[in-house]
Order: structure tokens, then C-alpha cells, then sequence
């Protein structure tokens, strides 16, 4: 019995090991998680980063501060972009919602009447891209930032 135990505990940990050592997300955390860059792979932060780099850096800034007066509209009556460096308010959703923006804009989530420069990236980002930017974002925010959008996480899978 000990011995099967023993022999089960290291496939398990061979496996985990080896998962990680990949790159690839750990399979209890694709995206989300209490402990996001230890559970995405360098290689999905990095393609996180250039993707962000040349598809969002434009308008949620280089260091991904936003636009100045992000929460006041403009004379267009739209809101410019909030940052998402943790300090605004995309830790407030959780993944699947922040993944459906990041593919269909912001405008099908918002209320009636609302404007904003947000596009959908669906037709030119992958779904692979648009997780690894998702990654890359979350690896970037404070731990009580990550932390907390880890419960919003859990309570919207339950």
C-alpha cells in the first residue's frame, strides 16, 4: 500500500514537473490562479507581452496605464482606456469575461448607448493570443490584485 502511494505521489509530481517545465499553463490554473507567473511559462508571458505590445499598448499605455481622465467621457462621449496595470478595474472580472472583451470589445457588455474605441480582437488575434495577453496582464498586478480576481474566478465557476 505504501509503496503504491509512494509510486503514485511521484508520477504525479514527474508529470506536474514536466508540464511546467514546458511552459505549458499548470492544468488547475489556464488562466486565472493565486499564483499566475508560477503557473504560465515564460514563453506564454513573453508572447503575452509582444501581443500587448502591438495590439493594445496604443491605447492602455506601454506600462499599461491608461489613458489621463480614464474615467471621465470625452467630448466624443467616450471613456478613454483604463489602465490595466491593476490599479483600475479589469481585476474586477473574471477571465471569461475579460477574455470575451478582449474578443468582442467592450460594447456587447456594457449598457445600452454606451461608445468606446474598445474593438473586438477576434478576427486577428487567436484565442491563444488573446489568453497569453490575459497572462501577461495578471502576472503584471499587485498579488492582492491577483488574489482577489482569483476569488471572483472561483465564485464565477461556481
Amino acid at each position: 500500500m505504501r509503496q503504491t502511494a509512494l509510486i503514485s505521489t511521484v508520477m504525479v509530481m514527474i508529470l506536474l514537473g514536466g508540464w511546467l517545465m514546458i511552459g505549458a499553463p499548470a492544468p488547475w490554473s489556464p488562466v486565472g490562479g493565486e499564483r499566475e507567473s508560477a503557473a504560465v511559462g515564460p514563453e506564454t508571458l513573453a508572447l503575452g507581452e509582444a501581443v500587448y505590445s502591438q495590439n493594445c499598448a496604443a491605447c492602455h499605455g506601454d506600462d499599461r496605464e491608461g489613458q489621463e481622465n480614464w474615467r471621465e467621457r470625452g467630448e466624443d462621449g467616450k471613456l478613454p482606456a483604463p489602465p490595466l496595470d491593476g490599479s483600475g478595474h479589469t481585476w474586477h472580472h473574471p477571465d471569461d469575461e475579460l477574455l470575451a472583451i478582449i474578443e468582442q470589445g467592450i460594447e456587447p457588455f456594457a449598457p445600452e448607448g454606451y461608445r468606446s474605441d474598445m474593438k473586438g480582437f477576434g478576427g486577428r488575434l487567436s484565442e491563444a493570443e488573446m489568453r497569453a495577453v490575459l497572462a501577461y496582464l495578471k502576472a503584471e498586478w499587485p498579488e492582492d490584485k491577483r488574489q482577489r480576481q482569483a476569488e471572483i474566478n472561483a465564485r464565477a465557476r461556481e
